[in-house]
């Protein structure tokens, strides 16, 4: 979405690539995401930790506009399907982010992220990627 929390419906598509890693002997993965964005090359590297004690993964985030990783997002998975929760200041915004990863599909595995700026009463759609692998 362009403008998320903005009351947008405009949507904003383009092809990425991504470079996918395990790490830690299956303990965690990491991968680095290649794109360009307003006509300048863009870049996000995202580490996944696993904790076999919670049996939690935690989720981080870092890109070239930011440099620092975020705070994470933690969660897990139930069966092919996980959800994954933090919070972000978005827009000025304290916001509960979501993130789902939906798997059924190992060809062809859908992440999406959402926003909620009231406590999770309501969530905004604002993010979908649609993976295949080469």
């Amino acid at each position: 979405m362009k403008e998320p929390l903005a009351g947008s419906d405009e949507w904003e598509e383009f092809d990425a690539t991504q470079e996918f890693r395990q790490i830690l002997v299956g303990l965690g993965n990491f991968d680095i995401f290649h794109t360009e964005l307003g006509g300048k090359p863009f870049e996000g590297l995202t580490v996944r930790l696993f904790d076999p004690r919670t049996r939690l993964w935690t989720i981080y985030w870092a890109d070239s506009n930011a440099g620092k990783l975020d705070d994470g997002k933690v969660g897990s998975f139930d069966g092919d399907e996980g959800e994954f929760f933090g919070r972000e200041v978005v827009a000025g915004k304290d916001v509960i982010v979501k993130f789902h990863w939906d798997k059924r599909n190992p060809k062809t595995p859908i992440y999406s992220r959402a926003f909620s700026a009231d406590a999770g009463r309501t969530w905004e759609w604002n993010w979908y990627s649609n993976f295949s692998r080469r």
